[in-house]
């Protein structure tokens, strides 16, 4: 196990040392192939100052970063001045001697000698460039991985020959270790050069110095873990100065072997065991880690590294959480304040400006801390065994403290979205999801009944303490960065509304009354204002002022989200769903003030709400609540209340069009339109369904009569939709009107031709001979939809049109041969009662008379649809004749029907003939 943890921990170090180099390799690269396009671009002329004549003094302006570089290392990397070279070595010697460390930069492409061939050259270079990297950088990094292997398997050895006692290998490889750490440090200080160009990645003493810390650790653990010589204290205390040590140590040496201390660190207390653990002495090493690591990482600006130092930190702490029984409260407490204080003090103290922090978005190392100190907080508010005991107060402290740091430096904004995150789910916890609505009258609102969250007054209180600091920070923060970052103000002032609005319907339900509960609606109307107030007051801080951002959108969308809760917990279901009508006339009305292209949609909001209560009680009241009135019950003004709240808003929304047309045209205008004349629809149709079901409208089966009025309904939405398009053109109105239009022809061919025909169903046509169902069901539907053909002939597509034509036709052809059936069989046709001979000749007859009529009209309408319709009806009373009449008809009808055929056809003829005629001599 020994030798596996070691091997793992060098393949990790390899890792890491590998990925920085590739990096370097690659921004080499990129230099490279600059150059070659400067030469071959001619940009750089053969005639260049000769670069023997450069000293470190009179540098180009591209290597000052080069020699600044190499400034910053504390030993003296360039320590003389540097002789002209030969001609003969311009290839291998830069203008000043290139500096090794772990901030020197790669090479400048600029110091290359201007080739005589540029594609030789840069064949050239690639070669150089793969043999530095196989002769200086990997060597270095095979070697070093080599000196440390290389003395653990010594060890090994050693104790497999049984040449030394376990205390001399143990101190043999101590030395080691400590030579190579000296090895490391006195290679730095005596000035170590690196003079091969793209070299300086594989710093020497930084591969020796890790090395050496691999095998200090391994003997340390040894010692202790194998053969005991040392206690847990001791190897404890060892161990974590080696990693503290070897971080530090990367101060010099680069941010690779600060992450092989670090890694070393975090794994110290795993090797170490004992019998009675401390957590103080645990916590308080793993803070003094995090502390040091984070001086180190903000001194150097190592990302990486922070965000790894964190990681670790994080993951001991929700291990030693997992043990809910045993674990010590102010431990993590502890642990989670030194996480937070080191981000904010250590990490992201002096990191830019306000400024800075708008343009650079946000920290992500502190994405880390966030989610491990959020999780913690999660864990001290649901635990059973920790909430019981009234810990789930300085749970809610975390998330303040979460809050605090994210306000205080505003680039470590993911730890509001962490603190926001979690404390929706603590108190979705108290009502989970999967069992909201399941079984709201005997309380079971959590997981089996059982509520995850204590429903006490602690939790109560906390609630309410949660959601005044997420809307304090979040309204004033949101503020704060209006002007400047949008997003981030958006951040803010989103988990300003959702906490607490999430907060009030978690208490509502678990201490509220769910029928109606004042108190909770008192607590909903102060939101609205606190709402609507807090987003007047973030609009006023914009640039420009009263623009209307993201985060001005979130806050009145909260307002009206309150609005809704207000309304759900004040009222019963009936004035619910009115006043949520009702309600969508107050921001389009606000628009005449304010141009905030929130209050539209907000409008829409409420469109959306009013569909969803209909969907779920389409009786308004309920069915057992419904009166029996006919028109004036409440689905009059259930459904025609929401239908002229949403038309006015409409027609408020265009208003506001010319002076705030950010706010007011456009889509949610449109939106607007549709739902008004949907509701209009569904109030008739609403009204029509109870009146003709005796005040039930959730019960019983559709009639061809009830399903007749419907249609006639969408015609005539169809017709009166053209009519208000024609006036104030929409593109709403004018597909609404086509919907309505194809929607009614869909309702014809389906239920009238199909479904509920009578003469399939044999339902009762009434007793009345001319005003009975088939003229409610077919004359009257052929009526308005061939005047609405004829209306919209000029105003709609031409198919449009069409398509109504010849359903009208089609409707009358139907109430005429229906007729006729009823004139024979009486109330009930239905098509297995047989046909009589005079029955089925009058159908020949008829059939022939439509044609006629039809072609006249299509003539004096000049509409080839109806001219079509009646050739193909004549054609098909053609078929009868000749197909049927001829072999059920007998005597004197058989005879009339062919002479009638023939007459009219002949007649047909010459009418036809008689207009080409006239068109001729007109031509």
């Amino acid at each position: 196990m020994f030798e596996s943890l070691i091997g793992l921990v060098a393949i990790i170090a390899l890792f890491v040392i590998i990925s920085r180099q590739q990096s370097r390799i690659g921004l080499v690269e990129r230099e490279l192939g600059a150059l070659r396009s400067l030469v071959l671009s001619g940009a750089v002329t053969p005639a260049a100052k000769p670069f023997e004549q450069a000293t470190p003094d009179a540098a180009p302006a591209d290597m000052a970063p080069a020699v600044a570089a190499g400034a910053d290392i504390p030993s003296p990397a360039i320590s003389e001045p540097v002789a002209a070279p030969a001609p003969a070595m311009e290839a291998e010697t830069p203008i000043g001697e290139v500096v090794s460390g772990p901030w020197a930069p790669s090479e400048p492409a600029s110091t290359a000698a201007e080739p005589a061939a540029p594609t030789a050259a840069a064949k050239a270079a690639r070669q150089s460039d793969v043999e530095t990297a196989l002769g200086t950088r990997w060597a270095v990094w095979v070697g070093g991985i080599a000196l440390a292997l290389g003395g653990l398997f010594l060890i090994r050895y050693t104790i497999e020959a049984g040449i030394f006692g376990p205390g001399v290998r143990l101190t043999m490889a101590a030395v080691l270790g400590l030579v190579l750490v000296a090895s490391g440090e006195f290679i730095r200080r005596t000035g170590f050069k690196v003079p091969v160009q793209g070299a300086a990645g594989a710093y020497i003493p930084a591969i020796l110095t890790a090395a050496g810390a691999f095998i200090l650790f391994g003997t340390v653990y040894a010692a202790h873990g194998i053969y005991g010589f040392i206690g847990p204290a001791l190897a404890f205390t060892l161990l974590g100065a080696i990693g503290v040590a070897t971080i530090a140590a990367a101060l010099v040496h680069g941010q690779a072997l600060a992450g092989i201390g670090l890694v070393g660190a975090m794994v110290t207390p795993v090797l170490v065991a004992s019998q009675a653990p401390n957590p103080w002495a645990l916590f308080g090493y793993l803070a003094i880690v995090l502390a040091a690591t984070g001086v180190i990482a903000r001194m150097r600006d190592w990302t990486f590294l922070m965000a790894a130092a964190f990681a670790g930190t994080g993951l001991w702490t929700i291990l030693y959480m997992s043990d809910a029984a045993g674990m010590q409260l102010p431990v993590v407490l502890f642990i989670d304040t030194v996480t937070l204080a080191v981000l904010a003090f250590v990490w992201l103290s002096s990191r830019g400006s306000e400024a800075d922090a708008a343009k650079n978005g946000f920290d992500w190392p502190s994405i880390i801390p966030g989610a491990f100190v959020a999780f913690s907080a999660l864990g001290l508010s649901v635990d059973s065994t920790l909430v019981a005991a009234g810990d789930a107060l300085p749970g809610a402290l975390v998330i303040v403290a979460l809050v605090a740091t994210a306000l205080y430096r505003p680039r470590a904004v993911p730890l509001l979205h962490a603190a926001g995150l979690v404390t929706v789910m603590i108190h979705l916890g108290i009502i989970p999801p999967t069992t909201i609505g399941s079984d709201l009258s005997q309380g079971n609102l959590g997981f089996d009944g059982m509520p995850v969250a204590a429903g006490n007054a602690l939790t109560l209180r906390i609630g309410i303490g949660l959601g005044l600091v997420f809307i304090g920070a979040g309204f004033w923060a949101a503020r704060r960065f209006a002007a400047g970052t949008q997003i981030r103000a958006a951040s803010w002032a989103a988990w300003g509304v959702i906490v607490p609005l999430v907060i009030l319907l978690a208490l509502w339900f678990t201490f509220g009354n769910l029928d109606r509960d004042l108190v909770y609606a008192a607590v909903a109307a102060l939101l609205v204002v606190v709402f609507a107030a807090g987003g007047e007051w973030i609009a006023r801080a914009e640039e420009p002022p009263l623009k209307g951002g993201i985060a001005v959108s979130f806050a009145l969308g909260g307002a009206a989200i309150a609005g809704l809760l207000l309304m759900h917990m004040a009222f019963d279901s009936g004035w619910t769903t009115i006043l949520l009508g009702a309600a969508a006339i107050v921001p389009a009305l606000v628009t005449r003030w304010r141009s905030y292209p929130v209050l539209g949609w907000i409008s829409v909001g409420a469109v959306i709400a009013v569909l969803g209560r209909v969907a779920f009680d389409p009786t308004i009241v309920g069915a057992e609540f419904l009166s029996t009135t006919p028109v004036f019950n409440w689905l009059l003004p259930g459904y025609g209340v929401p239908a002229l709240a949403f038309g006015f808003a409409a027609w408020q929304l265009a208003r506001t069009t010319p002076t705030l047309p950010r706010a007011g045209n456009g889509r949610p205008r449109l939106a607007m339109e549709a739902a008004a004349a949907l509701f209009a629809l569904l109030t008739v149709a609403m009204l029509v369904r109870h009146a003709m079901h005796g005040g039930v409208i959730d019960t019983g089966a559709m009639t061809l009569a009830e399903q007749a009025i419907y249609t006639l309904i969408a015609i005539g939405a169809g017709a009166i939709l053209v009519a208000i398009d024609m006036r104030s053109p929409s593109s709403v109105l004018r597909y609404g009107s086509m919907a309505a239009g194809v929607a009614s022809v869909a309702f014809i061919v389906v239920r009238h031709f199909v479904v509920l025909n009578p003469l399939f169903t044999d339902e009762s046509t009434g007793q009345i001979p001319v005003f009975n169902l088939l003229f409610l069901a077919y004359l009257l539907p052929a009526v308005a939809a061939g005047g609405l053909a004829l209306y919209a002939r000029d105003k709609r597509p031409k198919w449009y049109a069409q398509m109504l034509a010849v359903v009208a036709a089609v409707l009358a052809f139907a109430y005429a041969t229906l007729s006729v059936r009823r004139l024979f069989k009486g109330e009930f046709i239905g098509l297995w009662s047989g046909l009589g001979q005079l029955e089925t000749y009058t159908y020949s007859a008829l059939w022939l008379v439509i044609g006629v009529v039809l072609l006249t009209v299509g003539v004096w309408l000049k509409s080839q649809v109806l001219r079509i319709a009646s050739a193909a009806l004549i054609a098909i009373a053609v078929l009868k004749v000749f197909i049927f009449d001829m072999s059920e008809l007998e005597g004197v009808l058989r005879a009339l029907s062919f002479i009638g055929l023939g007459a009219v056809l002949i007649g047909i003829g010459l009418f036809y003939q008689r207009l080409l005629t006239r068109a001729a001599k007109e031509g």
